[in-house]
C-alpha cells in the first residue's frame, strides 16, 4: 500500500507594499497562491493554528486607522476584514488558534477570542508602539519602540479579580535596550531572545525575571529565530547578513561577543527583516528588503531555494502546513469589549504548552518533560494548569498556583543547564 501523501508545507512572504502574500510550495518551489490585498509591516503576519492567515495592514501615509485581514488558504481574496480601534503593529496567535493578540501603534494591547471575535481585554502596555510579540505557555512577551520589554501572565490578563489583586499588570519589565526592540523569540518557555536597533541581542530568563546576556553585533538586528535542536539563534542584520550565534555560555566566562558569533549566512543585498525556523530546525527561511526570500539548509548552511517577491521589500516570512478543514464562518474582531465596556467573566482556557525538544545529554529537559506529563495526568486534563482554574470566573485555584510554582522551579533548573553549555562549533 502506498504511503499517505505528505502534508504540503508553504513558505509565505508578505511585503509592506501592496503586493499580497506570496505562498510557495516548499517541496516543489512552485507558487501556490497569492493572497490579495495585503501590505504588512514586520511582525504583523500570523498563522492561526495553520487554519487561516491573519495580517494587520500597514497604515497608508496620512492615515490613522488600520485593518486586520483574514484569509483562507484556498481563496486568493480577503475573507474577513476587521477594524480595531488603533492600527496594529504586531500580531500573534496562540498555538491552538483560540486567541489573537495585537499590539497597537499607541502602545495598547488587544486580546480577541477567535471563534466569536469578542475583544476579551485591552490594556495600555507601552509608552510607544508595540513592535513585536512572543507567546509561550501562559506567558506573553511584548517589545516596544520605546525600547522596553514586558512579560505578562495571561491568567492575570484575562481575569478581572487577578488584575485588581496584582501589584503591577505585568510580571517583569525590562529596559536594557537603548533603541526600539525589533523582535522576540522564546526558547523552551524559559528563555527569551530579543533584538534591537541598538546592535544587540539580549537573552532573558522569563522565570527569574532578569537579563542573562547581552551580545553586540556590527550592525543593528531586525529579526531573530531560534534553532530548536541546539542553543543557537539566528540574528538578521541590517547589513544583509544572518549571524549564527551561540546562546549558551558559562556566566562566569568573560569572553568577547565575537566568540559567540559562530558564522554568517550571506546571500541578501539589503537588510534581513524576517526569519522563520522549521519545527525540526533543519530549515531557515529569511526575507529581506531586497525583495528576496531564501530557504537555508542549516546543516550545511547553504541556500536550497530562492524566491522573489513581485515588488517591494519582504517584511514577514512564515513556514506553515495549511490545515484545509471545514471552518465555521470567521467572525470579524470587535473594536470594543462587550456592551458594558468590560470583557465578560468566563473560564480561561490557556494555550497548550509547545513541544519540548529534547537535547542530547540534557537530563533536566527529559525530567521536565516526564514531570509535565505527570502534572497533566494528575489534573485529568490535556492542558497545563486547566485543573487549577475556577470554572466560574477563571481565577487560579490554590492547587493551580502550587502546580504553576513547581513548574517554574523546573524552568529554573533547565535555564541554568542551557546557559552552562556552549557549542564549540557549528555541526556541518
Amino acid at each position: 500500500m502506498a504511503p499517505p501523501p505528505q502534508p504540503k508545507q508553504l513558505v509565505l512572504a508578505a511585503s509592506s507594499a501592496d503586493a499580497g502574500v506570496a505562498a510557495w510550495d516548499l517541496r516543489t518551489g512552485a507558487e501556490d497562491i497569492r493572497l490579495r490585498p495585503c501590505a504588512s509591516r514586520p511582525r504583523s503576519l500570523a498563522s492561526v493554528a495553520d487554519r487561516f492567515l491573519a495580517s494587520a495592514q500597514a497604515v497608508p501615509a496620512g492615515g490613522n486607522s488600520g485593518t486586520i485581514h483574514f484569509y483562507y488558504w484556498d481563496k486568493p481574496q480577503v475573507a474577513v476584514k476587521s477594524f480595531p480601534s488603533e492600527p496594529i503593529r504586531a500580531l500573534i496567535a496562540d498555538q491552538e488558534g483560540s486567541y489573537l493578540i495585537g499590539g497597537g501603534s499607541n502602545g495598547n494591547m488587544f486580546l480577541w477570542e477567535v471563534s466569536s471575535g469578542e475583544l476579551l481585554h485591552t490594556w495600555h502596555a507601552h509608552y510607544r508602539a508595540v513592535r513585536c510579540l512572543a507567546l509561550y505557555d501562559y506567558l506573553l512577551v511584548s517589545g516596544s519602540e520605546d525600547g522596553s520589554i514586558k512579560v505578562w501572565d495571561l491568567i492575570t490578563v484575562l481575569d478581572e479579580q487577578s488584575r485588581l489583586e496584582a501589584q503591577t499588570p505585568y510580571i517583569y519589565s525590562f529596559s536594557q535596550h537603548a533603541l526600539p526592540v525589533t523582535d522576540i523569540a522564546c526558547f523552551l518557555g524559559a528563555i527569551a531572545v530579543s533584538s534591537s536597533e541598538d546592535r544587540t541581542c539580549k537573552i532573558w530568563s522569563l522565570s527569574e525575571g532578569r537579563m542573562l546576556r547581552s551580545i553586540s553585533f556590527p550592525t543593528s538586528i531586525g529579526s531573530v529565530a531560534l534553532d530548536p535542536r541546539s542553543h543557537i539563534f539566528y540574528a538578521g542584520g541590517r547589513d544583509g547578513k544572518i549571524y549564527v550565534t551561540a546562546m549558551g555560555v558559562d556566566l562566569s566566562f568573560r569572553g568577547s561577543d565575537e566568540s559567540s558569533i559562530l558564522g554568517t549566512l550571506d546571500d541578501h543585498s539589503k537588510a534581513v527583516t524576517s526569519l522563520a525556523s522549521s519545527t525540526d530546525g533543519l530549515l531557515l527561511v529569511s526575507g529581506s528588503e531586497d525583495g528576496n526570500v531564501r530557504v537555508w539548509d542549516t546543516r550545511c548552511q547553504q541556500v536550497t531555494r530562492k524566491f522573489k517577491h513581485s515588488q517591494g521589500p519582504v517584511t514577514n516570512v512564515l513556514i506553515v502546513t495549511p490545515q484545509r478543514v471545514n471552518l465555521p464562518p470567521l467572525q470579524p474582531l470587535r473594536k470594543v469589549c462587550s456592551a458594558n465596556g468590560e470583557a465578560e467573566r468566563r473560564a480561561v482556557v490557556l494555550p497548550r504548552p509547545e513541544n519540548d525538544v529534547p537535547i542530547p545529554g540534557n537530563k533536566s529537559s527529559i525530567f521536565m518533560e516526564s514531570y509535565l506529563d505527570e502534572l497533566q495526568k494528575h489534573g485529568g486534563s490535556s492542558r497545563l494548569f486547566d485543573f487549577g482554574l475556577n470554572a466560574q470566573n477563571g481565577t487560579p485555584s490554590q492547587q493551580g498556583t502550587e502546580w504553576r510554582d513547581r513548574y517554574l522551579e523546573l524552568q529554573d533548573l533547565f535555564v541554568h543547564e542551557v546557559l552552562h553549555q556552549m557549542p564549540s562549533s557549528r555541526n556541518p
